[in-house]
Formats: C-alpha cells, structure tokens, sequence
C-alpha cells in the first residue's frame, strides 16, 4: 500500500482526519485543541481512558503511548501538557504516573518508562516474569529529551527539573535538577545554570534528587 508522504497535501490531510476522530471518539481524560496524531501513532482505545492531554499537542510518525496494564483508578496515567510533542518512533509507557509538563519536545526514538521488566527469577522465562512495582516520573516544562534518550523509573519518584537537556543515547534513572544538561550511561550532569553567576557552569557527577524536586 503506498502511504501519504509527509508533508504532502494528502498527508496532511490523512493525519488531520485521524487527528479529528482519535479526539471524537476515543475515551480519553480530555484531549485539547489542536491535537494532530499521525495516522501510524500507536495508542489503544482503552488505553486513552487513561490520558490526559492537553492543547497544541504533536505526536510523530510511529510514536507509542503504552499503558500495560489498566489500573482501577480512574486517575490519569499518562498527561501531556499543553504544546508538547513527541519525535518520531518515541515511546511513553506508564504503568502508574507519567507527568510531562508543557513545552516538552522530544527527539526520535526517546523512551520513557515508569517501570521496567523483572528479571530476578532466573528459572523462568523474562517474559513470563511481569513488570516492576516501579515509580513515578515528571518531566518538568521546557525540557528537551534527546534523540535515542531513554528515561527509566524503577522506583520512587524520578523528575527532570524545568528547561534540562537529556542529551542522545544517555540514559537517565534518577532525578535531575533544573536548568540542567546531562548526558552519558549512566547519565551525569554535565552543565548547570547558575543563576546567582548568570551563566553555565559545569555540573556535578552526581544527581541531585532534593534539588530537582525544586522548582
């Protein structure tokens, strides 16, 4: 089957029809204006019960909002603030909280997981194994998650602080603090803003939890 090019009047106009009708029919929290979904975006309709975004959202050509298992609560899983939009082939998979503030733009190909796969039972299959307790995450507004960055939780509360950089391929496990950049794996902290100095400094090794909790 040939499909619409990106960019192409037909394109655009496949991606505003399935926009249109993932925010009509599907069961979400609420969904805001503006919202555009390319027509390959993975996401289940009970999975959207969960969701929550917000206005001028872009989700990417191939992009995945995951929810592994439905919890009974009806409190969101997944929100997505307002002017907020995932790469290509991103994937957001929350088994309990995944906060992303507005203004958040992410890479291709990011990850981002409050949870993770169990392994410890080395008798059994890692498939048959389930999924991490695992936490929560934020990512505060005005952050960019890098191309290939993944984001992983697997207990407590792990936040990005507001207008941070997690750059390509690092790879990210506890809290960051604001104004940061960091990259590597396991992630560092490479630059910091001071604001007392006005200027970047180079940052620390380790990872400030206390400080990222603060705006």
């Amino acid at each position: 089957m040939v499909q619409p090019q990106r960019g192409s009047l037909l394109g655009r106009l496949v991606n505003k029809l399935h926009s249109l009708w993932m925010a009509w029919t599907y069961p979400f929290i609420s969904v805001g204006r503006n919202f555009s979904a390319h027509y390959s975006c993975d996401l289940r309709r009970p999975t959207a019960s969960r969701v929550k975004i917000g206005d001028s959202v872009i989700l990417e050509r191939d992009s995945w909002l995951n929810i592994p298992t439905i919890p009974a609560s009806m409190d969101p899983v997944i929100l997505i603030g307002d002017h907020c939009r995932l790469g290509r082939r991103c994937v957001i998979s929350a088994k309990n909280r995944i906060d992303i503030e507005r203004n958040v733009i992410f890479g291709p190909s990011a990850l981002v997981m409050d949870h993770n796969h169990s392994f410890e039972d080395v008798t059994a299959p890692i498939s048959q194994q389930g999924v991490t307790p695992g936490g929560t995450i934020r990512i505060e507004e005005g952050s960019w998650i890098g191309y290939g960055a993944a984001v992983i939780c697997n207990q407590g509360e792990l936040v990005i602080g507001r207008n941070s950089v997690i750059g390509a391929n690092s790879v990210l496990t506890r809290s960051v603090p604001p104004n940061s950049v960091v990259t590597g794996n396991p992630a560092r902290v490479v630059k910091q803003f001071d604001h007392a100095k006005g200027q970047w400094v180079l940052g620390s090794s380790s990872l400030a939890v206390a400080t990222a909790q603060s705006k």
